[in-house]
């Protein structure tokens, strides 16, 4: 057997290296990329104050029975420490299965739910509607797109707070309803159109992004598809199924994932639309708060765990929503 050796380096060809500890390759990492950590660095800083400090913070609270008594706070110039106790998972089992479980977490968990898929599905639906009719060939197209971005482009706050006169027992809704002879409902105090009202809003505001999203999605798809889908004999139901739709995949993956982020996460539009007076429609994030900033004594705790829940589905949802995308997806021909 002949063994060739290096001549430069008087090693065996072929022969695997030793392997460095992680600290050499740590070091040898930072002398490579030195400038990559350098502008990195600030981002890594702001992330952990601003997110990772409060995420820990927030899952410390929640093993705790701190509220606002037996916390720490100060009074004029005396100094009260915590005397708050760790008690483990015990907030999480109250939420969960405690004998006030379905009032406090399960039914708005599951308003939620309907919430959500509610009013993605409508942003979805009518944006994709707006942004075919906005890919055509029409008169007065860049108008028409201005005219309908202005809810997105509009602070969130002076939208909500135009609807919430709206739908005000003497709004312009229900005097317009009145005017037709038909019932005008209570938009602000009944449960159901509490939540009807909502959805309409949050509807209104989230419709533009889809739109400009889903548009951007319909001008990156090859022209020549429906030419040759055209000259197939192809239907227009025919080419929005077969060449649309999976033309939009990937932005529709994508723009869909974050509605379902952003809309279970919608503190803004219910919070400033019924304050604390609609405890029906709360949604899991508004009732979070409510626990621990809108009642008294305000619980730390508890309001910590709802947190701490409401990420944990959010993290479940998305991983099996990229699981199915990623088995779903069209494998390529050999």
């Amino acid at each position: 057997m002949t063994v060739v050796i290096d001549r430069a380096t008087g090693k065996r060809r072929g022969e695997r290296a030793p392997r460095t500890g992680p600290l050499t390759r740590l070091k040898h990492g930072y002398q490579k990329y030195w400038y990559a950590y350098a502008m990195i660095a600030p981002v890594a800083v702001v992330l952990g104050v601003l997110v990772i400090y409060p995420l820990v913070y927030g899952v410390y609270l929640s093993l705790t029975d701190a509220d606002s008594l037996n916390s720490a706070r100060t009074i004029g110039v005396n100094h009260i420490e915590a005397t708050y106790q760790f008690i483990g998972l015990d907030n999480y089992a109250d939420i969960l299965w405690g004998d006030t479980a379905y009032d406090r977490f399960w039914s708005h968990f599951i308003w939620t739910i309907v919430w959500t898929a509610a009013c993605v599905a409508l942003h979805y639906c009518i944006g994709l509607g707006l942004a075919l009719l906005l890919n055509q060939k029409i008169r007065g197209r860049t108008l028409y797109r201005l005219l309908l971005v202005l809810p997105w482009a509009v602070p969130t706050f002076v939208t909500v707070f135009g609807w919430r006169f709206m739908l005000a027992d003497s709004g312009v809704i229900n005097s317009a309803l009145d005017a037709l002879h038909l019932p005008a409902p209570l938009w602000l105090e009944d449960t159901f159109w509490q939540r009807f009202a909502a959805i309409m809003v949050n509807t209104w505001c989230g419709v533009p992004f889809m739109m400009v999203s889903l548009l951007g999605g319909l001008q990156s798809i090859d022209a020549s598809l429906y030419e040759a889908a055209e000259m197939d004999g192809a239907s227009a139901w025919q080419r929005f199924r077969y060449v649309t739709l999976p033309g939009l995949r990937s932005v529709s993956s994508t723009v869909v994932l974050l509605g379902v982020i952003w809309t279970f996460n919608q503190f803004a539009i219910i919070f400033l639309l019924f304050g604390n007076t609609a405890p029906d429609a709360d949604i899991l994030v508004t009732w979070a708060y409510h626990l621990g900033f809108g009642q008294q004594p305000r619980d730390f705790a508890q309001s910590a765990a709802y947190g701490i829940l409401l990420l944990s589905i959010l993290v479940v949802f998305t991983a099996v929503y990229r699981r199915w995308l990623n088995r779903n997806e069209p494998q390529p021909a050999i």
